[in-house]
């Protein structure tokens, strides 16, 4: 029996891959460097196309009607999968995203790796989890889907899922990433081999930014729950039930596609908080400018730069050296002593006044034309981590404009999730600064 507030992890290939950190946590890293590099080199959605991920890692793709999902391969020549074809599309997807992520696992040559297959190994479903979790951000990665400040009722939601011809798993895990609202998503697999055993266990829960911030892997849902009347895959119910948190809260459930070699679905539940964690506060977007930040005390303006600036440039970063001469000339004595190689991923922070830091997140690499975005996303995640970092320590609110959508070549969305993931779950307050619409001149006839 797991515990009933975490994941015992067994599996010899995830306790392998995670080392000394929680294994939805690695597989998470793990899977969205590989998704942000992609994106670096112009992969672009939606839908993503997981066969673009394969050409990246040179991986061999065929179909093959005699495999039941898809399985992974070692060959001569490097990895292959092969895919049922005649799956429905939005399965093959995602099964394919499935077995490319068994290649994030370095023992992944040891044994074919098949999806749609019984494995006997009782602990085998640790690590398919992880490969479903990293499949989902695969098919629909950061940044996929807009911001939104309400949530469809979950017989809506998937309808709209198919509108991105994604998996009802992975379109909810994405949905919560990105949600302004208090929610929260779990994935539950049942255990027990009769009708009157038959339990559920959570086996992972992704929250809202505003979410409460809860630990629900590997907890047990009361027999009574709204969870055991999914029996089918795509079917729905919904209930108001305490076990979540004490107090009655939403739940609307759908039933998923099992887990190789069980009887029953597994299930998702949406679940709605009544209120929004109050140290936690949605990205802020006002018409303003950016050099007169709103909110008293410390604060932050982040800017991108590229890794061969020596002073600010154009637009924004122009007029902040002009009102700023002094912090504009820190930033250059300290880029020019940072080592090229050591540049990108790097923040200097410089004091501009008694309140405001300017602070120059380096993720962009060189300038002018390109055929690829010349942001560097896992750079601007670091950059993202030290000044959380900054302004912990100094209690400052953040301050920016949609940094990185300019001459880098920046996906807002994908950037926005990751202030959301990065700051917002840090309890910061985040603003982003956007100039005013231009009034439209009256044409006189």
């Amino acid at each position: 029996m797991k515990n009933a507030n975490s994941i015992n992890w067994t599996n010899p290939s995830v306790k392998s891959f995670a080392a000394d950190i929680d294994p939805i946590e690695a597989i998470k890293i793990a899977s969205r460097k590989l998704v942000l590099k992609a994106r670096e080199k112009g992969w672009e959605g939606p839908p993503f196309n997981p066969l673009r991920l394969a050409e990246m890692l040179e991986v061999h793709v065929e179909a093959n009607s005699s495999v039941a999902d898809a399985r992974l391969i070692a060959t001569d020549s490097g990895p292959k999968i092969e895919f049922n074809p005649q799956q429905p599309r939005e399965r093959v997807r995602f099964s394919i995203a499935h077995e490319i992520a068994h290649l994030l696992f370095s023992d992944w040559r040891d044994q074919i790796r098949h999806r749609g297959v019984h494995d006997e190994t009782a602990d085998n479903w640790q690590l398919e989890l992880l490969c479903n979790l990293a499949a989902s951000e695969f098919v629909l990665p950061i940044g996929s889907l807009p911001a939104t400040t309400s949530v469809a009722p979950i017989e809506q939601l998937m309808r709209e899922r198919r509108e991105y011809d994604v998996s009802a798993e992975a379109f909810l895990i994405r949905l919560a990433k990105i949600s302004t609202q208090p929610i929260g998503i779990f994935v539950a697999s049942p255990f027990g081999v009769d009708e009157g055993a038959r339990q559920y266990r959570i086996d992972y829960f992704v929250g809202s930014p505003t979410a409460p911030e809860m630990r629900l892997s590997g907890k047990l849902i009361p027999d009574e729950s709204v969870v055991r009347t999914c029996t089918a895959i795509g079917h729905t119910d919904k209930a108001s039930e305490a076990w979540v948190t004490g107090a009655n809260t939403q739940i609307e459930c759908v039933g998923l596609p099992p887990y190789p070699g069980s009887r029953y679905p597994r299930v998702a539940g949406l679940v709605r908080f009544g209120a929004a964690d109050v140290d936690r506060r949605p990205i802020r977007t006002v018409h303003g400018n950016v050099l007169e930040p709103r909110n008293g005390g410390a604060k932050i303006i982040c800017q991108l730069v590229n890794d061969k600036a020596i002073k600010w440039g154009g637009g924004i970063a122009r007029k902040m050296a002009k009102r700023y001469p002094k912090a504009e000339a820190r930033f250059s004595d300290a880029m020019i002593k940072l080592p090229q190689d050591a540049r990108l991923g790097s923040v200097i922070f410089s004091q501009a006044d008694d309140d405001i830091t300017i602070a120059s997140l380096i993720a962009q690499e060189g300038f002018g034309p390109s055929l690829f975005p010349r942001i560097r996303y896992a750079a601007l995640g670091s950059c993202f981590e030290s000044v959380v970092l900054r302004a912990t320590e100094h209690s400052a609110t953040i301050h920016m404009p949609k940094i990185g959508t300019g001459v880098a070549g920046g996906d807002w969305s994908t950037i926005e999730e990751m202030l959301d993931d990065v700051m917002v779950r840090a309890d910061l307050s985040v603003t982003i600064y956007e100039i005013p619409p231009k009034r439209v001149q009256l044409e006189l006839i």
